[in-house]
């Protein structure tokens, strides 16, 4: 099993990227937005756990999340992999994570960090923003702040895996094919053979 962190400011191409390593792959897509809002909606218990933090205002405790990304593990025994997607973010989530993974005999493989320019980021997200509809895409200055609290907030996580040499980072501009190209290189170099 294959465990990866695709990692990107917003504008990177994560989302696109993400895609077509889940299909070309067939890993398990870990989204925790898309983990919460399916575990709310089923009425699961660490969703409705979640829920009433959600309704406070109140960021869900690692501890649920963990728990849910444990269940999703346990239900996907025959996963050739996981990527994941928006988690971790902190340091603590990182060891949690990290424990978790040690628990069911498997670990992250590789951390993949997309890096973009900032300019060409603010680009991308401006020219998304004509046809999103995303508030937060259409205001240059939102743009900038939201890259800074990206690089503030999960620079900790890369240094993080730095230290056990699982971080690779990938030019993420370019054709997509040609970016998806470099991080299927470096997937392919971890692959069990």
């Amino acid at each position: 099993m294959i465990n990866i962190i695709l990692f990107g400011p917003p504008g990177s191409g994560k989302g696109t990227q993400s895609e077509k390593l889940i299909e070309k792959y067939n890993f398990r897509h870990l989204s925790t937005g898309d983990l919460l809002r399916s575990e709310i909606a089923a009425k699961k218990p660490l969703g409705i756990e979640a829920k009433s933090f959600m309704d406070k205002g109140q960021l869900v405790p690692d501890s649920i999340v963990i728990g849910m990304i444990s269940s999703v593990l346990d239900a996907n025994p025959q996963a050739k992999g996981f990527l994941f997607d928006g988690f971790p973010r902190t340091k603590a989530q990182s060891q949690a994570l990290d424990a978790l993974l040690k628990d069911k005999h498997t670990e992250i493989s590789l951390f993949l960090a997309l890096e973009v320019s900032e300019d060409e980021l603010v680009k991308r997200l401006l020219n998304r923003g004509l046809t999103s509809g995303r508030s937060d895409d259409v205001n240059e200055e939102i743009i900038r702040a939201r890259i800074i609290e990206y690089e503030n907030k999960t620079m900790v996580v890369a240094d993080y895996y730095k230290q056990y040499n699982k971080v690779v980072t990938i030019k993420g501009e370019g054709s997509i094919n040609e970016i998806f190209s470099s991080l299927c290189h470096e997937i392919d170099k971890k692959m069990p053979l």
